[in-house]
């Protein structure tokens, strides 16, 4: 999926992110808000989602830099999605419907239909770029997509690639998980990443409490998709997450609705790397970052070209008539770093609201 903000700012991150918090039940992981964003995904007409990360209160959860949540969302009010090709750097994309479906192409010669239940993972390396498009037979459109920042040891020589992985349910005690990513419950994702990762589908029954044993070296955040769920003892608005530092071993989900609960846990060590994140592209500097719009917008080979794109507006072109999305402007200037605290989260401080540097 693409950015699509018309101004979207030049973020300078640093692992462990930069948060605000807030209170925790006692005896329990601390657990910080981050509350979401709507954003526009293009068009008069356009499908909004609801965006968590990146934003000042928190850059990075492990290497996860990006998390849009979308849907439900009625097709014949929206049109869907419709993102014409548009590029990424130093990242892998990771979609993971709960509704709908989605064909995709991208310039690696790879192109499916990305199904509810199925993880597809894109991976960029030095550069890809690929369309993303709700299918004909599509009425409603619910689910959420991921980025993943490379390190330094793979940004540049991780080669195109795009997975598909089936993961099973695992049964547990109030509900179940399915483990798109990295390991949980005795559940093993087979597909590849670059950074010790978790990425997981947890489901609590009505009225339920599950009680999951995590990474102690991993950050995570719960991402909450349907019900009344609590982390921690703290309840967790719709769209938004809870985030735990590291150095919880367990973590306890409750699911106080009468009807079944859905959130998306993920986890990942701290990156420790400082990236610049600006539109769709993930580098080490402003001057990467100019270097990477300029070659996207000459279409050099660095990024490729999709094949047989055929959008909402017809072939070749999505609803508002593009063949491709072009870059926006640079911003004027160069970000500071700021100043980021070390993964854990704060609760001793009261919330500051949901502004984000990417309006």
């Amino acid at each position: 999926m693409s950015n699509t903000d018309a101004h979207p700012s030049e973020i300078l991150c640093r692992g462990g992110g930069c948060a605000d918090a807030t209170s925790t039940a006692a005896g329990y992981v601390p657990v910080e808000i981050i509350t979401a964003r709507d954003v526009p995904l293009g068009g008069p007409r356009a499908m909004n989602v609801r965006r968590t990360l990146p934003q000042r209160k928190r850059s990075l959860i492990g290497a996860w830099c990006f998390a849009d949540h979308y849907g439900p969302d009625d097709v014949s009010r929206t049109g869907g999605m419709d993102v014409a090709p548009h590029p990424h750097t130093g990242l892998q994309t990771v979609s993971w419907l709960f509704e709908g479906s989605i064909a995709h192409i991208d310039s690696g010669g790879n192109s499916g239909t990305v199904l509810p239940g199925e993880v597809n993972l894109m991976t960029a390396g030095a550069g890809i770029c690929h369309s993303e498009t709700s299918t004909k037979d599509v009425s409603t459109m619910h689910g959420v997509q991921l980025w993943v920042a490379l390190p330094e040891s793979a940004r540049s020589t991780a080669p195109r690639a795009f997975e598909h992985y089936t993961p099973p349910v695992t049964d547990l005690d109030g509900g179940s998980a399915v483990v798109f990513l990295g390991d949980l419950a005795g559940s093993h994702s087979p597909v590849e990443t670059f950074t010790p990762l978790l990425g997981a589908e947890l489901r609590i029954d009505p009225h339920a409490e599950i009680t999951v044993n995590v990474q102690e070296s991993f950050e995570h955040g719960l991402l909450v998709d349907a019900g009344s769920v609590t982390l921690e003892g703290i309840s967790i608005p719709q769209a938004g997450i809870g985030y735990t530092g590291v150095g919880a071993h367990t973590l306890h989900i409750r699911n106080d609705s009468d009807d079944p609960a859905r959130a998306i846990l993920l986890g990942g060590e701290p990156f420790a790397e400082d990236i610049v994140i600006w539109w769709n592209f993930v580098g080490r500097s402003s001057e990467e970052i100019a270097e990477y719009r300029e070659q996207w917008q000459q279409r050099t080979e660095r990024f490729g070209q999709v094949e047989g794109y055929v959008g909402h507006g017809g072939p070749d072109q999505n609803a508002d008539g593009m063949s491709w999305l072009p870059a926006p402007r640079l911003p004027n200037g160069i970000i500071k770093a700021r100043k980021n605290p070390s993964p854990e989260a704060r609760p001793d401080l009261p919330e500051a609201g949901s502004s984000s540097s990417l309006r």
